[in-house]
């Protein structure tokens, strides 16, 4: 299935600071969705993880690109979400991704399936030596396991129970992908 791209993945810039602040507060919706059994950040937090940020980007330090980037509205630029990624294993070459879309008015119109293969194929590109990528949510997330399964991830291991939110358990599910396997699917979701 091919799609028309309305994103881009591009890198942070200093002028993002304040709509990024504005999306990322504590109270906005896309909380209780993404990783809500771990602490949120207050505003105070907030605000100097942002003026760290803001340094860094003023100083030209581009580590800040490294593991994460901007999803943006192709036509305004707009701030939509963001792409990131981690070692869950370095010694085996192994990363986990991860993808948040702020933005509610960007909900349900495809975001993350755009902005996923994108970044999919920058990092398989970049780290030449990954040899797998790993996504994990948690069962009250279905938009979040609903994609990983269209991307073509494959549901490797679910943890029974091990997630609390509002005081309710839900099961903490892992998907991954293979590199030899996106070389084969990863065509099936490009974006033109």
């Amino acid at each position: 299935m091919t799609v028309d791209k309305k994103i881009i993945l591009r890198n942070f810039k200093v002028e993002d600071i304040d709509d990024y602040y504005d999306l990322m507060h504590p109270s906005r919706e896309y909380h209780k969705f993404n990783g809500p059994y771990y602490k949120k950040a207050n505003e105070e937090e907030l605000r100097e993880y942002l003026e760290k940020m803001r340094k860094k980007l003023t100083n030209n330090d581009n580590s800040i690109h490294e593991k994460k980037k901007i999803i943006a509205d192709k036509n305004t630029d707009e701030i939509i979400g963001e792409v990131s990624w981690y070692w869950k294993s370095e010694e085996t070459f192994w990363m986990e991704i991860g993808i948040v879309v702020f933005n509610e008015n960007y909900w349900g119109k495809g975001i993350g399936y755009q902005a996923l293969p994108i970044w999919i194929d920058e990092l398989f590109d970049r780290y030449k030596k990954i040899v797998r990528l790993g996504l994990t949510t948690w069962s009250g997330n279905k938009r979040m396991m609903k994609l990983a399964q269209k991307i073509g991830f494959k549901c490797e291991a679910v943890y029974r129970n091990a997630r609390i939110v509002k005081g309710k358990y839900y099961d903490s599910v892992s998907y991954g992908v293979l590199r030899e396997e996106w070389n084969k699917i990863g065509k099936l979701c490009k974006v033109r």
